[in-house]
C-alpha cells in the first residue's frame, strides 16, 4: 500500500471525502515533493499539490502520483482548492489542525467552499510512527555521520577551545562526511553549563577538570540522526565518575531490556528508577528520549506519560541523564531501532568515559 493510500482509508475513519494536508514533513512523506511551501489534496478519486513557481520542476519530479498545480497572480491557494472541492463533489474537507495557525483556519473557513472543515488531529503524523527498511537504512548512515564526528571531535577538544568552536567544527565534520544539514542545532556544554540540558554553546572557554557534553545531528537523504557523548577534559574527580557511571549504567539497561510491546512509559522507568536509587532523581528531568525520522522529535514519546505501545520498526533515542546546578551533568544518547526480537544500535562511537 503507497503512504497515499494509506491516507485514502483516513477519509473512511473520518468519515470525510477529503484531506488538505499542509505540514511539510507529512506532504513529503506521502508525496516524495521536498518544497517548502505548498498543499496536497487527497480524496478517493483525486490527488493534487499545490504549489508555487519556485518549485515547478522539482514538484513534479518528485510527487509523479500528484497532479501538480501552480499558484501565479490570478490564481491563489485557496482558489486551487475550492476548484478541487467543487470538481469531485467534497462536503467535508479534512485539515491538520495541528499545523494551522488560528489565522489560517479562520481564512479558510471563510474562502473554503467545503460545508465542513474537519480536523484530522495527529493521524497523518502517525502514519510515520513504523519505519520501512528505506527509511531505517537513511536514519542508519545518518547516525553513522554522527560516529565519524565524534571520533574526529576528541582531538579538537581542549583547554582553551570554546563551546562554538567545538560546534562549529562537528558541524563542518558531519557537512564533509555527507550531511545535508544540522538536525537540531548542536549543544556543546562545558563544565557548569553541563547542568542545562539544552544549554546553547557560546564562547566559553573550555577548563582543564571540565565534563564537555556535546548532543548533536543531522539530516541524510532527508532523515535525522541524534547522538550525545560526555567527555572529562583532563582526570575525572570521582563525582563526575560516580555521575557518569550512573547515567550509563541506566543507559545500557534500558538498551539490553528494549523489544517491542512495552509502553513507552516502561522503558523511561527503567532509566528513571536506576537514576533515582542512586541518589540523583531529581536531577534527571526530561523524558527518555523520542522517535526520530523526518523530524528530530516525533511520536511516539518516551516518557512517563507515554501509555501506547512500542511496536518493531519505531526508532527511539535513548537518553538518560543527570544535571546538577553549579556542578554540571552527564547525558549519554544513542538511536535505535526495535526489531521484533529486540533493538539495533545505530550508534557505536565508544561509551565508557573518556578522559581527554
Amino acid at each position: 500500500m503507497t503512504n497515499y493510500e494509506r491516507v485514502e482509508a483516513i477519509l473512511d475513519e473520518k468519515n470525510i471525502d477529503a484531506i488538505l494536508v499542509s505540514d511539510g514533513y507529512n506532504m513529503r512523506y506521502i508525496s516524495g515533493f521536498t518544497g517548502a511551501t505548498g498543499y496536497l489534496f487527497i480524496s478517493k478519486n483525486v490527488r493534487k499539490l499545490f504549489t508555487d513557481s519556485r518549485y515547478t520542476v522539482a514538484a513534479k519530479a518528485q510527487a509523479p502520483d500528484f497532479d501538480v498545480e501552480i499558484v501565479d497572480g490570478g490564481r491563489n491557494y485557496a482558489a486551487l482548492i475550492n476548484n478541487a472541492i467543487e470538481a469531485d463533489g467534497v462536503k467535508k474537507l479534512g485539515f491538520e489542525a495541528n499545523n494551522f495557525s488560528y489565522a489560517q483556519y479562520e481564512s479558510f473557513k471563510k474562502s473554503l467552499k467545503a460545508k465542513e472543515l474537519v480536523p484530522v488531529g495527529n493521524d497523518l503524523s502517525l502514519l510515520r510512527v513504523k519505519k520501512t527498511e528505506e527509511e531505517i537504512a537513511n536514519l542508519r548512515q545518518a547516525e553513522h555521520i554522527g560516529d565519524i564526528a565524534f571520533n574526529e571531535i576528541l582531538s579538537h577538544i581542549k583547554p582553551g577551545v570554546t563551546e562554538l568552536e567545538i560546534a562549529a567544527k562537528i558541524e563542518y565534520i558531519m557537512k564533509c562526511n555527507g550531511a545535508e544539514k544540522l538536525s537540531f542545532e548542536t549543544i556543546v556544554a562545558a563544565g557548569i553549563n553541563g547542568s542545562k540540558p539544552h544549554a546553547e554553546p557560546g564562547n566559553y572557554k573550555i577548563q582543564s577538570g571540565d565534563l564537555v557534553t556535546m548532543d548533536f545531528g543531522c539530516v541524510y537523504n532527508g532523515y535525522c540522526s541524534d547522538m550525545t557523548r560526555t567527555v572529562c577534559v583532563g582526570k575525572a574527580n570521582a563525582k563526575q565518575r560516580e555521575i557518569y557511571d550512573i547515567v550509563l549504567k541506566a543507559q545500557t539497561a534500558v538498551i539490553d531490556t528494549l523489544k517491542p510491546g512495552m509502553k513507552g512509559k516502561e522503558y523511561d522507568k527503567i532509566a528513571r528508577d536506576i537514576i533515582a536509587d542512586a541518589g540523583y532523581g531529581e536531577y534527571f528531568g526530561h523524558g527518555l528520549g523520542h522517535s526520530v525520522g523526518l523530524e528530530i522529535h516525533e511520536d511516539p514519546r518516551f516518557s512517563v506519560s507515554e501509555e501506547r505501545i512500542i511496536e518493531a520498526g519505531t526508532i527511539i533515542t535513548v537518553e538518560p541523564g543527570i544535571y546538577i546546578p553549579d556542578f554540571g551533568g552527564v547525558r549519554i544518547e544513542d538511536m535505535l531501532v526495535l526489531t521484533e526480537d529486540g533493538c539495533e544500535d545505530f550508534a557505536h562511537s565508544r561509551k565508557d568515559l573518556i578522559e581527554l
